[in-house]
């Protein structure tokens, strides 16, 4: 074992314990979507006077960024494209939008583009736009209106500049269906983005004096259909590194309560993109690079189409020192902008931080046009992503969170049989290394991971054990009641098919509902108010299943009539903690005296932390409410209600109960 990780960059000493085992499961039958262009993005800013040097370029092409965003985050509610200023900020020489546009093309990417709204117009973007792509034939085809409008003191914090008389979010919604209007009347084709704010985080939930909605519950019914794609940063709130670390673990439940959101609001199916994120804790040195790859492929693999890291260079501010000993400099970009603070300095301009080598390791683990699929770890300390290639391999991405100890991870498949005859490849990125390690050798299932590393694994599959047959594609749920759900498809190419299966996902097993020889399939006996993932796979004559579809969310209600009714009211919010208020209605034909309601959170991270008007407690996700001594009678046929108040505490996501029940009977919810 010594050998391997010294040739993974780590290092090896006689009195080091051994490395403690863990399992990680790959199930490529579960599709979590297609990798695309946009994926892999970066953060450019005016201020950086590197922003279009070669060397830069290179090491950005490199590194395959495909998104380059600009002109830099609040920057682009200050910035004017005309003449290339930003009242009250720094704009540096050679990064006006045409230089910018030239590194865009060298890497063969896309930009991004923050048309500004804190201090602009619609017709400025407008003007933009036709610049851009009528004058120039850019083709830039993604533009968001504003940054962090959120931020511009509607909420009591004003960093964002907004010179609009009403910064509400209702204000800023009308207004960006104006941006809307005028850029498209320039080029139809052209995607605009309308800011939201992400769930779990400041400020979500937060109302201001006279309001009954926040931000996204605002934003949302008014873009819905008009905007084309919406707009979320993620900056977690983390005390240190392991905390970090660990945060990635909300964005599931955070990407998926927005994507509630939307569906409620009318605009579902709504892209999202993620176009700032940074773990903000120990920036240069190895636990942030860490973060930045297992959070890039989280969130693509919940659906983001552009995840952009914060950002190229920034600066440094204050020297630390890491879990691992490493100097850090609380700079937030990935090249070193080669500056001091007093006497400690950074290493020479442009040298990579470890965040630049984690974007790096992406493409390691799949590009453009690769399938996402399932994979599962069962140690904390290790994440795993997996990509089933185009070409018929797999890549496993290993990420070794523990600063000292190595892991022994032995991997296993589902829906994939490798080539044990085959060699492998495998890269690893070890702890502040100023490289990638790359290296062909004989296949193995276990792998050594050093600590705090990244390392990739691609396997080759063993001949004649893949289906001929195309995924079924587009689906897309056609009906759905409180206990069944119907899913249509088009059909898979390639060859005869015998049926089509929908599976759901669990973990990292798949559960097969319902087949049919048809393009849709009607999965019976689901659970009311329950949100499930499905996949559907052909499977060919000879038994084999194809690839799987993209993914798609199915949703139950809660029954259209029951002898009960509840509704649920979120009344206030600060990002880590809230208020509501629950009303329960017996409108079956007989009194109740002495009630009991229950429900379950969604998300691990919500709990009950007060309560007013009955009694609540809470075991595990279960809350469970009884009546004070004034309401504990419920009259027949709807003649009152009781409601109950509780303050709620929440790390990361925060989605609203769906599922409530009167003395055991599941109720009608509102």
């Amino acid at each position: 074992m010594a050998a391997a990780l010294l040739a993974a960059g780590g290092a090896a000493h006689a009195d080091d314990p051994p490395p403690s085992g863990v399992d990680v499961t790959v199930n490529a039958n579960e599709g979590q979507g297609t990798i695309p262009a946009t994926g892999y993005g970066l953060n450019s800013a005016v201020w950086d006077s590197q922003m279009n040097v070669p060397e830069v370029q290179d090491l950005l092409k490199a590194a395959g960024v495909g998104v380059l965003r600009y002109p830099g985050g609040s920057y682009g509610d200050i910035y004017h494209w005309q003449d290339n200023t930003a009242p009250g900020g720094y704009v540096a020489p050679g990064t006006d939008f045409d230089s910018f546009m030239g590194t865009v093309k060298k890497l063969g990417a896309q930009p991004m583009l923050i048309a500004n709204y804190g201090s602009g117009t619609p017709q400025e973007a407008a003007d933009w736009v036709r610049y851009a792509n009528v004058t120039k034939g850019y083709g830039a085809k993604f533009w968001e209106v504003g940054n962090e409008l959120y931020g511009n003191g509607h909420y009591g914090s004003g960093w964002e500049t907004d010179q609009h008389a009403d910064t509400s979010p209702s204000a800023y919604a009308h207004n960006v269906l104006d941006y809307v209007s005028a850029m498209k009347a320039v080029d139809p084709t052209v995607k605009v983005g309308a800011v939201l704010t992400m769930p779990g985080n400041w400020p979500d939930g937060v109302m201001a004096s006279g309001e009954s909605s926040d931000w996204n519950h605002t934003v949302i019914p008014i873009i819905a259909g008009k905007a084309d794609f919406v707009i979320v940063h993620w900056y977690p709130s983390s005390s240190d590194a392991a905390h970090m670390l660990d945060s990635v673990s909300q964005l599931n439940g955070e990407l998926a309560q927005l994507r509630d959101e939307l569906d409620a609001a009318g605009a579902a199916g709504t892209p999202i993109a993620l176009t700032e994120v940074n773990g903000g804790v120990d920036e240069d040195t190895q636990p942030n690079a860490l973060f930045g790859a297992d959070a890039y492929l989280s969130a693509l693999q919940n659906g983001v189409f552009n995840v952009d890291w914060w950002d190229t260079h920034n600066g440094p501010t204050k020297i630390d020192t890491a879990p691992d000993g490493a100097t850090d400099y609380e700079d937030w970009g990935v090249l070193s902008s080669g500056t001091c603070v007093g006497s400690v300095c950074e290493p020479a301009l442009n040298t990579p931080f470890p965040s630049y080598w984690a974007i790096r390791m992406l493409s390691r683990v799949g590009v453009a046009g690769d399938q996402l699929v399932g994979a599962g770890s069962d140690s904390a300390m290790v994440a795993a992503h997996a990509v089933h290639r185009a070409n018929g391999d797999l890549s496993v991405m290993l990420i070794n969170k523990d600063p000292s100890a190595a892991k022994d991870v032995t991997l296993h498949y589902a829906g994939f049989t490798p080539d044990t005859a085959a060699t492998q490849t495998v890269s690893t990125y070890g702890d502040e290394a100023t490289s990638i390690d790359t290296a062909t050798s004989a296949y193995s299932a276990t792998h050594t991971l050093p600590p705090y590393s990244i390392t990739t694994v691609t396997l080759h599959p063993k001949a004649g054990t893949a289906s001929a047959l195309s995924a079924p594609g587009s689906p897309h749920v056609t009906a759905a009641t409180d206990s069944t759900a119907t899913v249509s498809f088009s059909p898979s190419s390639g060859g005869p098919v015998t049926r089509y299966e929908v599976y759901r996902q669990v973990g990292t097993v798949s559960e097969l509902l319902g087949s049919s020889t048809g393009t849709s399939v009607t999965v019976p006996n689901l659970t009311p108010g329950s949100t499930f993932t499905w996949n559907v796979l052909a499977r060919d004559a000879d038994g084999k299943l194809s690839r799987p579809s993209d993914p798609v969310t199915v949703r139950t209600g809660t029954p259209a009539k029951s002898t009960c009714q509840v509704s649920y009211q979120l009344t206030a919010g600060w990002g880590s903690g809230f208020n509501a208020n629950v009303t329960v209605t017996n409108t079956g034909p007989t009194p109740i005296t002495g009630w009991t309601v229950a429900f379950d959170f969604p998300s691990t991270g919500q709990s009950v932390a007060g309560f007013w008007n009955a009694k609540v407690t809470q075991s595990g996700r279960t809350v469970v409410a009884t009546p004070v001594d004034w309401n504990g009678t419920l009259a027949a046929n709807g003649g009152n209600s009781a409601s109950f108040g509780f303050t709620g505490a929440n790390s990361g996501a925060n989605p609203p109960p769906t599922v409530f029940t009167l003395n055991g009977t599941v109720c009608t919810t509102q």
